[in-house]
């Protein structure tokens, strides 16, 4: 009875409040990253760390627990190994103070040098990744930060590695063979290669452009120019968009990998870094990645929501702006590509048209529910939704402000007056901040309800009467296919399975979440494009028994399906030839970027 009280009792008591864990001061801070045939072959990046101790008390390193642009936390601290501080040649005590803060006893020490791993194993832009002659970096991955303390410490970089090798990252060269930045949230926001890879530069827009790619030879010839072209022509309605083009150099770097389930970006302030499947490079979507991925130099590394404002990297960073932060770059990234000549005006509506679908195939969810759930990966299909209907917001917004300024303003000025704005003063802008923008650029009129219904709310979008300001149409045929029931995400072993719709074909299959998915019949599963030559092959064959095939817990495990066919709404978004002139001129200027 004496412990079930002592049990009862504890449980009611106040927990004391702790305070935050705070390092004692240090400066001066060095790192330095060595990468070369020793450290290659233990996929490892061996990194020294050196600093001034201005304090007393003990030295407290964190290392982050996720990359910016990518929400999700990674804890990359489980991938440091080999831990050693000393000072004056002797060794430091130290021990844990959390999973991924180490806490160092100086002992009266005046400098410290910290030595340590960071294995390199993750072919994820977000992570840290070798090859015998080559690896790439995120910051994140590789330096550890005093906790407790401001970000804004200035530190420095030097790389060690083969002769011949070469190093390509976003950092300034300090003309001493270092490159640094003036606080941590730059140092760390450029990603870095180091090995054997091409390179090559050109002036685009006034400013250079940098064009990294391994391995050497993946991206060469008619693909190479190609891209180039296409960069060329994207970067200077960027620029128009959004007022200037804000860097001095910016680096695309890519990794091209014959392996890789499709294709994926990550964003950095003045750069980049993609990994693509090779085969890639001949696909539309290649120009789209790289639109998508350098837009966000300014929508999200610079005009960024107060929620992210700044960085913090201990723990998830909520916010329900990401349908602005990725989908409205999304939106940009197709406007840039039509504006600059990369792609056709029909192109555009058959992107937009592909989105409309994306959104109808999950659950209705409101754009900042998506965004907040962004970091716990819903199975219901609804994960990364914001992408294509954030995306779909901007063009609502963009044709009612077009629509309500007779076309004399568009969300370019919105997206203006937040980089001038909160951006140039130093911050996030507000949810009062973009809705007073909108309003103020549609001629006053008022966004409470359509925020409401289609930001914060569930209603499907007005395509019938939006739409038609901007001389367009929305057409609706039925057809039906073969459906399957699944949501996939690429990832390093295949396409897995993120969600299955309870009873579907999958469903009375037994695919389960987790599974990778190899086979589907006589159609095999190499990349998420699969489902255009499952639904062609099997478009006639209703309830026809076929096997699954599916990689769970290691093994191959063949599964029994039923082919199920439905009837699916196909949409499409035309050009309304009986157009209004006004609807006509809002039309012209969205896909020009031109205002009356």
């Amino acid at each position: 009875m004496r412990s079930a009280l002592a049990l009862a009792f504890l449980a009611a008591a106040p927990l004391a409040a702790q305070a935050p864990a705070v390092s004692a001061p240090v400066g001066g801070i060095r790192y330095e990253v060595r990468f070369d045939a020793a450290t290659a072959k233990e996929r490892s990046l061996a990194v020294t760390m050196r600093f001034d101790v201005k304090g007393s008390g003990p030295i407290l390193l964190s290392l982050p627990a996720w990359t910016p642009g990518a929400y999700e936390i990674s804890d990359f601290a489980k991938k440091l190994l080999r831990f050693t501080p000393t000072a004056d040649g002797r060794a430091l005590a130290w021990d844990k103070l959390d999973y991924d803060t180490w806490r160092i006893q100086p002992a009266g020490a005046k400098a410290v040098e910290v030595t340590y791993l960071v294995r390199a194993d993750s072919l994820d832009n977000a992570q840290a990744w070798s090859q015998p002659d080559f690896a790439f970096f995120n910051g994140t991955t590789a330096f550890l930060y005093p906790e407790g303390r401001c970000c804004a410490f200035a530190a420095s970089v030097t790389f060690r590695t083969e002769a011949g090798w070469q190093v390509a990252t976003g950092m300034r060269a300090t003309g001493d063979g270092r490159f640094g930045e003036a606080n941590y949230h730059d140092l760390v926001d450029m990603p870095t290669f180091i090995g054997r890879f091409d390179i090559d530069s050109q002036q685009v827009a006034g400013k250079w452009l940098r064009l990294a790619t391994y391995p050497q030879g993946v991206l060469a010839g008619a693909q190479r120019s190609g891209t180039w072209e296409s960069l060329s022509r994207m970067v200077p309605p960027m620029g128009k968009a959004f007022g200037e083009v804000p860097w001095e150099t910016y680096t695309v770097l890519v990794v091209g990998d014959t392996a890789y389930p499709g294709a994926s970006g990550l964003e950095h302030q003045n750069s980049h870094l993609d990994i693509i499947n090779t085969r890639g490079f001949a696909s539309d979507f290649w120009p789209s990645l790289l639109a998508h991925e350098i837009v966000h130099a300014w929508n999200v590394k610079r005009i960024r929501p107060a929620d992210l404002f700044p960085y913090r990297y201990e723990r998830p960073q909520q916010t329900p702006w990401l349908w602005v932060s990725e989908g409205i770059t999304d939106y940009y990234a197709d406007l840039v590509l039509v504006r600059g000549g990369v792609t056709t005006t029909q192109q555009f509506l058959e992107a937009t048209t592909e989105k409309i679908g994306s959104v109808d195939a999950v659950p209705p969810v409101a754009l900042e529910d998506a965004s907040l759930e962004t970091w716990i990966r819903p199975v219901d299909g609804t994960a990364l939704i914001y992408y294509p209907k954030g995306s779909l917001a901007g063009l609502l917004l963009d044709i009612l402000i077009r629509d309500g300024s007779d076309n004399r303003r568009g969300l370019d000025d919105v997206m203006r007056a937040l980089y001038t704005g909160a951006w140039k003063k130093g911050r996030g802008f507000t949810a009062d901040e973009w809705w007073k923008s909108v309003s103020q650029m549609a001629g006053g009129r008022s966004f409470a309800e359509f925020n409401a219904k289609y930001i914060d709310g569930r209603e499907p979008y007005p395509w019938e009467s939006v739409l038609p300001l901007a001389g367009l149409r929305y057409r609706a045929d039925s057809i039906r296919e073969a459906r399957i029931g699944i949501q996939v995400q690429p990832g390093e072993d295949g396409v897995r399975i993120m969600g299955v719709q309870p009873g579907s074909m999958a469903a009375d299959a037994g695919i389960e979440q987790g599974d990778v998915l190899l086979r589907l019949g006589e159609v095999e599963v190499k990349d998420p494009t699969f489902g255009g030559a499952y639904r062609q092959r099997y478009a006639t064959a209703d309830g026809t028994e076929i096997p699954v095939v599916v990689r769970r817990g290691g093994r191959e495990v063949t599964l029994k399906g039923t082919v199920r066919t439905a009837v699916r709404v196909v949409r499409q978004v035309v050009s309304d030839q009986g157009a209004t002139p006004k609807a006509a001129r809002i039309r012209e200027g969205i896909l020009s970027g031109r205002t009356d």
